[in-house]
């Protein structure tokens, strides 16, 4: 069994040699990588265990599951203490720090983990992962591209779908359907405080108002206060929208994508707020290029909004939403993030969703999100399904 999957050999050593510049500007001289989403990242593929990445050498792949890995860089392990003296066998200096995943490590792992190497200081590697991450080799954008193509497929799709006296749960079983029959992995891998979300985010007149505690553009109620987010069985019906934020993960990269749809007229208010959603794209578009902060991205979308006169209904009506956009990739909310105090600088390469979003009351949710690759020349949109009010009719 080959240890990098799919992912060819030279991709994956680009991938080590950005993470070794990060490492060097933030002064770390190793690291363990230890959850599934950065495990993929540095092999191409999800294994239970730890890979081990010092500056200026190749990493060291410890696995403990699967079994029959054929690799001269991995070594199989029990646990974690054994790391240290494996290594000193391979002729390894321990450093005299190291960085561990502190953004997604739980207390009783980091201890175990920090007290294995108890002589070593230990250093936050969450942030300089996300950094390294945040931009795309051309084979993370090829991926990306391909995933973006078949995720218009499906929204073309999903006019066709919907039946008369339908519910939002049973118009997404349907879209989720088509999904995975496209390819859709299903899975919807996102980072830091606990989010969760099944495979799309249907909202269907008011429950798009519906506040929910995870930190969304938009809301919904759900079907269960377990999962209290998204469709909650509104049968939809005339003078409703139908915000469809359906999951985009095809090749393991994810693009993010909302289209909104109709049934039967509704307010004038929420088809201006829909144009407006669009109008803050293509402006954001051209002003998109590499060395453009992020807040700059957030503070025009603003000033088209005052502008209109729709702050009242931007970003969610009863609760809102702090940011109108965010990284994508691997994970759902990666760097940059589009936001007023953010600090993070757009640069060639990032990959972003775009979602400037209004909640209408009476109507619903309207707005468009897109996936955008930052380009020399701007945002180039790689989700072009149809950006118009879709009717259902």
């Amino acid at each position: 069994m080959d240890l990098h999957a799919l992912t060819p050999k030279t991709e994956i050593q680009r991938r080590i040699d950005k993470i070794h510049r990060t490492m060097t500007d933030a002064g770390m001289p190793a690291m363990l990588v230890t959850s599934n989403a950065n495990i993929y990242y540095t092999t191409g593929r999800v294994i239970n265990g730890y890979v081990y990445i010092p500056v200026g050498a190749d990493p060291i792949y410890f696995v403990r599951r699967p079994v029959g890995i054929d690799s001269p860089d991995v070594i199989y392990i029990h646990k974690p203490e054994q790391i240290i003296e494996l290594l000193a066998e391979r002729g390894f200096e321990l450093p005299e720090a190291m960085g561990f995943e502190m953004g997604s490590l739980d207390v009783m792992s980091y201890q175990r983990l920090t007290n294995a190497f108890h002589s070593i200081k230990p250093l936050n590697a969450s942030s300089v992962l996300r950094t390294a991450r945040s931009v795309k080799t051309d084979f993370e954008l090829d991926m990306l591209r391909r995933s973006g193509i078949k995720h218009e497929r499906v929204y073309r799709r999903i006019p066709h779908l919907y039946e008369d006296g339908m519910s939002d749960i049973e118009l997404q079983i349907e879209i989720e359907r088509v999904s995975r029959l496209e390819g859709c992995l299903g899975q919807f891998r996102i980072a830091g405080e606990s989010m969760e979300l099944f495979m799309s985010n249907i909202l269907a007149g008011d429950n798009a108002d519906a506040p929910t505690p995870y930190d969304f553009a938009m809301g919904g109620a759900g079907l269960d206060p377990s999962i209290p987010v998204g469709a909650n069985g509104t049968v939809i019906k005339p003078g409703m929208t139908v915000m469809v934020d359906s999951n985009g993960n095809f090749t393991g990269y994810m693009t993010d994508m909302t289209r909104v749809f109709s049934l039967g007229e509704i307010d004038d208010i929420a088809r201006k707020a829909h144009q407006c959603s669009i109008d803050i794209c293509r402006v954001l578009e051209k002003e998109g290029k590499p060395g453009t902060p992020a807040s700059h991205l957030y503070e025009l979308a603003m000033s088209i909004v005052a502008d209109r006169g729709l702050g009242h209904y931007f970003m969610g009506h009863t609760q809102k939403a702090g940011f109108i956009g965010h990284g994508v990739g691997i994970e759902i909310n990666e760097l940059p993030v589009i936001a007023p105090r953010s600090r993070d600088v757009l640069a060639t390469g990032n990959v972003i969703a775009l979602e400037p979003k209004f909640v209408i009351p009476h109507a619903g949710a309207v707005g468009v999100e897109n996936t955008y690759i930052v380009t020399d020349h701007g945002l180039e949109c790689i989700t072009g399904a149809p950006e118009e009010i879709i009717s259902l009719n």
